[in-house]
């Protein structure tokens, strides 16, 4: 009796339909490629001393006819296969299908950006800003500190506290442009609430202090940020107040913080960030490779 057999694909599913030639009557059947892979994928054990006839000859024979007529489907990704191209599920990128990929997946690989750094995160969350001090005058219950009204574009100015008395002249915070860090939460300083923080270069002992100079030209309210001018645009919102104080982005971010041989101003994240406006990069007067706080 002479039978054949043959085989449909349908999905990750192998149809077989197998006829007689000496009767009318045919069968059906289905298998899932997970199926096959199980059934298929141990060869029986090879004999140590048999004839070309033996029985376990004849079931290596049909093992070796049987792979070959299913190797479709044992290397057929099924729809459970986790190792498949993710954009298109259909090539199959690992050992058990294939090492192939689509020309999309390989353009998306190519334009994948690459791996962030979280210093440079969290310092893209801070709200930096370029002010302009209307008027400062002394606290009236701190000896050490000052208190100014600081425009930051806003529909109004900002109340800020300093700790400059001991190193800043009153005179010289007078409507001079500053760099201010918004996004603070505000802080009870002695009786008047401080909603943000003058930005300032020291030396390592704290003795010299030098509040950090946006460039000519800046504008005030503007947002700073860091890198160069095609990253302007990249910049993410601004975490909110209570963010930057749950997370301690600040915290994180401050000892990053430097300036350079030029007293420019700079994030320190894998390579020298400069703090920048549209004017150009911020800096200080003096202190060179100092801490900014």
């Amino acid at each position: 009796m002479m039978a054949a057999a043959t085989s449909i694909m349908s999905g990750s599913r192998l149809l077989l339909l197998s006829s007689s030639s000496s009767s009318s009557s045919s069968l059906f059947f289905s298998f899932s490629s997970s199926t096959l892979r199980r059934l298929f994928s141990s060869p029986p054990p090879s004999p140590s001393s048999s004839s070309s006839s033996s029985p376990l000859a004849l079931s290596r024979s049909l093992y070796t006819r049987r792979r070959s007529l299913l190797s479709p489907v044992l290397h057929f990704p099924s729809r459970r296969c986790r190792c498949c191209c993710r954009c298109c599920r259909r090539r199959p990128r690992c050992c058990c299908c294939s090492s192939e990929a689509t020309p999309k997946c390989q353009s998306q690989a190519e334009e994948a950006p690459p791996p962030s750094d979280p210093v440079r995160e969290a310092a893209e969350a801070l709200d930096i800003r370029v002010g302009r001090v209307l008027r400062a005058w002394r606290h009236p219950e701190a000896d050490s500190l000052y208190v100014e009204e600081v425009d930051l574009g806003e529909a109004e100015p900002r109340t800020i506290c300093s700790g400059l008395v001991d190193y800043i002249p009153l005179d010289h915070l007078q409507d001079c442009k500053v760099v201010v860090l918004a996004n603070l939460k505000p802080r009870n300083m002695r009786g008047i609430k401080s909603n943000g923080m003058l930005m300032a270069a020291s030396d390592e002992s704290h003795k010299s202090v030098e509040l950090l100079i946006p460039p000519e030209g800046s504008i005030t309210g503007e947002r700073i940020w860091f890198g160069s001018e095609e990253e302007k645009d990249r910049q993410p919102d601004a975490a909110t107040p209570n963010q930057v104080q749950k997370k301690k982005i600040w915290e994180s971010v401050q000892p990053h913080l430097r300036t350079t041989d030029s007293c420019a101003a700079v994030l320190l994240a894998g390579t020298a960030h400069p703090m920048q406006t549209s004017a150009g990069t911020v800096t200080c007067n003096s202190l060179r490779n100092a801490r900014i706080s």
